[in-house]
């Protein structure tokens, strides 16, 4: 049982230590794995992102207005479910069929894009600032981000590596990431 006053503490320490005012959102596109979408959902859970959108051949949990089959929506709710571990349930899910459209509207709202991706132009993660509204958008889990996306975004952001691999799995570089942009 947690001490008496901790939700109270909690928030302060969130407020102190996070950047609450931030209005931050994730776009998924073309993440193959179920169990990658269920931990980036715990993650946008646990760092207050208010909206996951999601494209392309990313699965997704059920949604209101869901056009899929049933047992194709629920087997995928399942398996999403394994591991965001009821954070399906309180983070926002917007499907969208053209991740294009989805860039530029959110530019429109005043938003600022930034694409997770190692790239020639790419900034440390380390090292940026973030804007009061920003989007950060991932892709594939092998291939990326494609330079026709990369060119709609406002920035490109690379978490350096200092062992042999050359990238992190996409979920655990979401984890990375968005504390470091809540944090910033």
């Amino acid at each position: 049982m947690a001490p008496r006053g901790a939700p109270r503490l909690c928030a302060l320490y969130c407020n102190l230590c996070y950047n609450t005012a931030m209005t931050l959102v994730v776009i998924a596109h073309n993440i193959r794995s179920t169990y990658n979408i269920g931990a980036i959902l715990r993650s946008c859970d646990g760092f207050g992102v208010e909206r996951l959108y999601v494209s392309g051949y990313t699965p997704y949990p059920t949604i209101a207005g869901d056009t899929r089959l049933p047992h194709e929506r629920e087997k995928l709710t399942r398996q999403i479910a394994k591991t965001a571990l009821g954070a399906e349930q309180t983070i926002p899910v917007t499907h969208s069929d053209d991740v294009t459209a989805t860039v530029r509207e959110l530019k429109a709202q005043g938003f600022s894009i930034a694409a997770l991706e190692q790239s020639d132009t790419s900034v440390s993660l380390a090292s940026y600032k973030p804007a009061d509204k920003l989007a950060l958008l991932l892709g594939e889990e092998v291939h990326g981000i494609t330079p026709e996306l990369l060119a709609e975004c406002d920035v490109t952001l690379e978490i350096p590596m200092v062992g042999s691999k050359e990238s992190f799995n996409v979920s655990v570089a979401t984890g990375i990431a968005l504390y470091a942009l809540t944090t910033a």
